[in-house]
């Protein structure tokens, strides 16, 4: 089962690693259409501010945001 801060922390985690697909410095030899669909995922991907609103109306989404949560 997965607990609240669990799926909001698989969310950043995501996040993280689909910007690294992007950076050729942090993953060298990813192939170009992988860079691509990372974009493409990335491009309306949920922001740390719309987890924040999603938690406050929706606690058992995703509970206690962690405090890295930044609102912008």
């Amino acid at each position: 089962m997965t607990l609240p801060a669990e799926r909001s922390q698989a969310l950043q985690n995501t996040r993280e690693f689909l910007r690294s697909l992007l950076d050729p410095k942090k993953t060298p030899k990813v192939p170009k259409h992988i860079r691509k669909e990372a974009f493409w995922c990335l491009k309306h991907f949920p922001q740390d501010y719309d987890i924040l609103i999603v938690a406050r109306e929706v606690p058992e989404v995703f509970g206690e945001v962690d405090p890295g949560y930044k609102e912008s």
